[in-house]
């Protein structure tokens, strides 16, 4: 008999691929059957519809993703060192991506509409708790005297996030690293007017 937990994985890692490099809308229940070698019915089993599974991925997949930015950080020193990490980190999506297909939350956001309430929630979700990091990091600076008091927080996080992200569209489309590295260095300069 097959552990319940152990398929709901095997389903929500082999559906964040799909999902991750072929679309949302564009992968059915029927390409996971195929990817998984599981019966619709054990898929329905652990998920009440697509959408559902949507959600629980996209979720799985930022769980990922944030375990990994968590250990690119976490031996770092000061919260400048603890920035360019992350600047480092999202670097790597397009030469050596962490996920297949990508950073799962710029793809579902771009997926997610009107049509699609659930995963754009669950993708706000995830930026929501990016940024909350990011505004940490700044915070935990201020306090110990490596940022600048005074500065807007929530602005500099949407800077970093929002510039991140689309360095990270704008190279993909591209094909190489020249744009996420222009970001990358755009951001370094906004970093030390607001280091101490």
């Amino acid at each position: 008999m097959r552990d319940p937990e152990a398929t709901k994985e095997t389903i929500l890692r082999k559906s964040g691929v799909l999902f991750n490099t072929n679309g949302y809308k564009a992968t059915s229940i029927s390409h996971i059957t195929d990817a998984t070698g599981f019966t619709k019915g054990a898929i329905y089993r652990h998920f009440t519809n697509k959408d559902e599974l949507e959600r629980e991925t996209l979720a799985f997949l930022s769980g990922i993703l944030f375990v990994k930015l968590r250990e690119v950080i976490k031996n770092e020193e000061t919260a400048p060192a603890k920035l360019k990490a992350i600047f480092r980190y999202f670097e790597s999506y397009i030469s050596n991506p962490p996920l297949k297909g990508g950073c799962p939350l710029l793809n579902a956001a771009i997926e997610a509409d009107d049509a699609h309430p659930g995963l754009r929630k669950e993708a706000l979700k995830t930026l929501t708790v990016l940024r909350e990091s990011v505004i940490n990091i700044l915070q935990r600076g201020i306090e110990h005297e490596q940022i600048k008091p005074n500065i807007d927080k929530e602005y500099y996080a949407t800077l970093i996030i929002a510039s991140l992200e689309g360095g990270i569209m704008m190279s993909k489309l591209h094909g190489n690293n020249d744009d996420i590295r222009k970001v990358i260095k755009h951001l370094n300069h906004q970093l030390a007017e607001i280091e101490n």
